[in-house]
Order: structure tokens, then C-alpha cells, then sequence
């Protein structure tokens, strides 16, 4: 009997959890409305305004018998023997707030059923997506490959100012067919950042990402690659990524660095070489020098545009030699972020990358930027400190030949750059970085780079979202606040304030 009476308690207590859950998640929801810069509380409030001056009307009439006095002075008579202590005219006052609020709130839902019918996303969702995303600061990620897309699928929850700078120097698979049949830029890696920053029902993605079965013609070609290049042969390159963009309602901008057809060329310590991004990762051998051919191709005007308007810069996660490098090998992009104003920082790979980056540490990997001509660039370096990788996922890569990459800071701390470290290992797939851990720990740092009224700014819009806060618990990392510890810059942050004022 007794064990019985456990049993129902703790289905009991279940059942409580349950509906606890249900009514915290209504009550966040709920809050989000009046999140800063969504742009309703000021018609909440003329709303409120509107029916004081309306009940002001009423009141004139009733003063001047000309609206049913003696009714109701009978109903404040009765309200008054029933509600005589003070705080039930506040309660009052807030039952009434309440349910002016509900009822807006309904009323949106309602025009929300019928303008998006069968959406799985709340009105509160849409609104705070279109109008507080879009207020979120300006981030360029440059890269390609897995690493690019596993970033910016966390950074489009802070902000929908993302510009996605890809390689096109991928020369296998689907899209190096395309590439070597059709003469056009291969779409993989521009098809996985346009997916990544999409805001569409999961079937559609699942549609672009569908890869048809080996054999002739179609076989092993992606249906999105094949899109991208119908689009691309329709309306040119640079149309085509606006258009694909409206069709997956992505929150950001997807920019090829160059629509030139350029492949990489690599020179290694022994001093053969080898050309192609297949070859020289096939090679396996230690890269001395990578660089491009034709050398003098030219950047996208947009991708020189953003850098320059950017609030942040990333470069990486992916392959250092055929994700990262060949960006900033096209002349211009690292004049341009010479002359940016925004920090940039380097995410540097959780594993080494068997043909690229053998026994290479993170210092390593920088120095490698360093040769070449990234020296003085960087302003951060993100690094893995979880060693705790699955042992399933151990073994693969012990075959492959990859290892965790070692974070020297012995080394790293000799340059003047922030060294960034936390536990951002990815458990449940491959060893790539979590992508909601990633983008909490960028987005909260650079919170923290901020000063002054922007940085407090920054700070608050930061910690109102939920995903950062839960991220960060997750990763044990404390909050990098604006406010400095050191009595000299506390007295810089505040003077910039006051001249903000």
C-alpha cells in the first residue's frame, strides 16, 4: 500500500511539473512582449491611454446626469461595502491592465491564424525575430565548409545581421561536377550557410538537402546545388543568392568572396606542390604556403562593404587551409580587415584535420594565419578547454589520424591577443563545436567589448535572451559584464557615457 501511495505521489508530482512547465513557458512568452525594441508597448500604452480618455467621457456624463446616475452610484455604493481596502482598487487596476493585454494578445493570434495559417511559429516568435533581431549588431563570419554553417545556426537567435562569407574553391563531390561541367561556382558551401540561416519548416530543408542516389546523370548531385545553379544560370550569381534567400526567408546575407573561378594551389615543406582542393588534402602532406590562381582575382564589392560596416568579424570554425585561408587570400579582404574597427576573432578547430593540420596546436594554427600576412588582425582566439570526448567518437577519430587540438597558452598569451576558452564540445554528433555554445560564448564577449551606454545596451539585450543564459550556465563561463574591474577604465567607461548623454 505504501509503495502504491509513492507511486501516485510521484505521478502526481509529474503531472504538477508538467502543467508548472507549460504555464512558465506562457509566462516568457507572454513577457516577450514587452522586450525593448519590439515596438508595442508604446501602443500598449496608447491603448490603455485611449480607454482612460474614454472612461474620462463617461465620467463627464455621469457627473452631469446625463448617463444613468443612480444606477451607478448603486453599483459604487455595492462596490464600495465589498471592496473598501485600498489594495482592491489596485488589484482592480491591475486585473484590468491584464486582461486588456490578453485580449491584444488574442486579437493577434487571431489575424496571425488567418495571415499565417498553419505556422508552427507564435506571433510573439515572428515579431520578435523580425523587429529584435533586427536591431542586434552587425557579424560577418568568414569560412566555409561544416564549421561556417554550425556558427551562424547559432548566431541567427542573436541577431539576423549576418554576412556569410564562403570559399568557392571546393572542387569535389556534387559541387565540383558542377563546377567542372557547367563552369559555375560550386553551391555546396553557399547552400549550407543559406540553410543554416533559414527561418522555413523543416520539409523544405530537408527537400534542398536531398541528395539523389549514385548512378548516372542526377545520381550524388543535391537537389539544392541544382537549384542554386538553374537560379544562378536564370538571373546571374549575385541575384540568384537575393532570391534563394527570399525563398528560405533566411535571416542574414549568404556573399560568394569572389565570383571568379579560383583554385587553390599548395607548395609543402618537401617542396613539391599539388592544385586542387582534393589534391592537396589527398597529398597529406605538411602545407608550407597556400595560394590561389588566378592570384589577381577580385573581391565581391559587398563582401568589402560588410567587413568595413561590420560591429564584429569571425573567422572559422573549418579547415584551415581550404575553409579559412582562401578568403583572405583574395586581395582585398585583408586590406579590408586591416582597416575594419571591429574586433575580429578566430574560432579555432576543436580537432586537427587529417592532410591539413597534423600535430598543429592552437597556437599553431595561428601562426600559420601569421605567414600568411594575418599578422596583427586577429584581436581573439576562441579555444576548446573539454577533453571529455566520447569514446566511440575517440576511436574514429584515432583511425582517421586526428587528435584534440592542444591549447598552448604559454604561447598564445606572448601575443596580443584575448584568448577565449570553454567547453564547447558537441556530444551528440561528430566533434564539432555546439553551436548554441559557440554563439552564446561570441555573442556574450562581445557584449563585454563594448563600453559605455552601448556596452550596457549590448549587455541587457544580451541577457534578456533566454538561449544565451541557458548556454552559459551550460558551459560554467561567467558573464563578461560592460563594466570593467579597474578603477581607470570604470572612470574611461563612464566619461564616454556622460558624453553620450
Amino acid at each position: 500500500m505504501t509503495d502504491k501511495k509513492i507511486g501516485v505521489g510521484k505521478l502526481a508530482w509529474e503531472k504538477l511539473k508538467t502543467v508548472l512547465v507549460a504555464w512558465r513557458k506562457k509566462l516568457r512568452g507572454t513577457v516577450k512582449w514587452l522586450y525593448p525594441g519590439l515596438g508595442v508597448k508604446r501602443y500598449l500604452l496608447l491603448t490603455l491611454l485611449g480607454l482612460l480618455i474614454f472612461m474620462g467621457g463617461l465620467f463627464f456624463f455621469w457627473r452631469r446626469g446625463l448617463v444613468y446616475r443612480a444606477k451607478v452610484e448603486l453599483l459604487l455604493h455595492l462596490m464600495d461595502g465589498f471592496f473598501h481596502q485600498p489594495l482592491w482598487g489596485v488589484l482592480l487596476l491591475l486585473a484590468g491592465a491584464l486582461l486588456v493585454l490578453r485580449g491584444l494578445q488574442q486579437t493577434g493570434k487571431a489575424i496571425a491564424g488567418i495571415l499565417l495559417p498553419d505556422h508552427s511559429r507564435h506571433l510573439i516568435e515572428k515579431l520578435y525575430t523580425r523587429r529584435y533581431l533586427e536591431r542586434g549588431p552587425k557579424i560577418v563570419v568568414i569560412g566555409g565548409g561544416t564549421g561556417l554553417s554550425v556558427l551562424i545556426r547559432g548566431l541567427k537567435e542573436y541577431t539576423s545581421n549576418i554576412t556569410a562569407v564562403v570559399t568557392v574553391t571546393d572542387d569535389g563531390g556534387s559541387s565540383g561536377r558542377l563546377r567542372g561541367e557547367m563552369g559555375v561556382l560550386p553551391p555546396g558551401d553557399l547552400r549550407d550557410c543559406l540553410l543554416a540561416l533559414a527561418d522555413t519548416e523543416p520539409l523544405l530543408e530537408k527537400l534542398f538537402q536531398y541528395r539523389f542516389p549514385d548512378g548516372k546523370g542526377l545520381g550524388g548531385h543535391n537537389f539544392g546545388n541544382l537549384f542554386i545553379v538553374v537560379m544562378a544560370e536564370m538571373l546571374g550569381y549575385s541575384r540568384a543568392m537575393q532570391e534563394f534567400s527570399k525563398v528560405l526567408a533566411i535571416r542574414g546575407t549568404v556573399l560568394p568572396v569572389t565570383l571568379e573561378q579560383v583554385i587553390l594551389r599548395a607548395v609543402f615543406t618537401d617542396g613539391s606542390t599539388a592544385v586542387g582542393e582534393t589534391n592537396i588534402v589527398q597529398a597529406g602532406r605538411h602545407i608550407a604556403s597556400l595560394s590561389l590562381q588566378p592570384a589577381a582575382c577580385r573581391p565581391l564589392p559587398q563582401v568589402l562593404r560588410a567587413i568595413s560596416e561590420a560591429e564584429a568579424i569571425i573567422l572559422g570554425p573549418g579547415s584551415l587551409y581550404t575553409s579559412v585561408l582562401p578568403n583572405l587570400l583574395v586581395p582585398g579582404v585583408k586590406e579590408a580587415l586591416a582597416q575594419a574597427t571591429a574586433p575580429c576573432i578566430y574560432v579555432c578547430n576543436i580537432m586537427t584535420q587529417p592532410g591539413e593540420t597534423e600535430g598543429l596546436s592552437a597556437a599553431g594554427h595561428l601562426q600559420v594565419l601569421f605567414r600568411h600576412g594575418c599578422e596583427g588582425l586577429i584581436d581573439g582566439i576562441v579555444v576548446n578547454n573539454a577533453t571529455d570526448l566520447p569514446p566511440a567518437l575517440a576511436v574514429r577519430y584515432q583511425q582517421e589520424g586526428a587528435t584534440t587540438v592542444k591549447v598552448d597558452n604559454d604561447v598564445l598569451t606572448q601575443w596580443n591577443i584575448k584568448v577565449i576558452a570553454a567547453p564547447l564540445l558537441n556530444h551528440h554528433t561528430a566533434a564539432h563545436h555546439d553551436c548554441k555554445k559557440l554563439a552564446a560564448l561570441l555573442f556574450d564577449r562581445l557584449a563585454g567589448w563594448e563600453t559605455g551606454l552601448d556596452g550596457l545596451w549590448a549587455y541587457t539585450r544580451a541577457n534578456l535572451n533566454g538561449n544565451l543564459r541557458r548556454a552559459r550556465k551550460e558551459m560554467g563561463v561567467p558573464s563578461a559584464g560592460p563594466l570593467a574591474k579597474t578603477h581607470k577604465k570604470l572612470k574611461h567607461i563612464l566619461k564616454h557615457a556622460l558624453r553620450k548623454v
